[in-house]
């Protein structure tokens, strides 16, 4: 496993993670903090789709692909600091 590979491994845990905890609050949140919430979680859902069967099939030449997957969890988790900001916010 590449050192790419291991970092998006970590990072879609983490995210996946963040999900769970945030759905969780979800019952208190407002409803754009809600509607944000579900667009990005199926964005998760999206790209943890998307990652594995690449994984599998391409751990050594998928260095541009790696770098944007990681730009789309980034983006992500920015998402999440955001609704998680709306929640506490209250």
């Amino acid at each position: 496993m590449t050192n790419q590979t291991s970092s998006l491994d970590v990072l879609i845990k983490k995210l996946m993670e963040e999900r769970d905890a945030l759905q969780l609050q979800m019952h208190l949140a407002s409803m754009d903090a809600r509607d944000e919430y579900e667009r990005i979680s199926s964005k998760v859902d999206e790209l943890t789709s998307q990652y594995h069967p690449m994984k599998d099939a391409v751990e050594e030449s998928a260095n541009n692909v790696f770098a944007a997957l990681g730009l789309v969890a980034d983006e992500l988790w920015v998402g999440f600091e955001r609704v998680r900001k709306s929640l506490t916010e209250k």
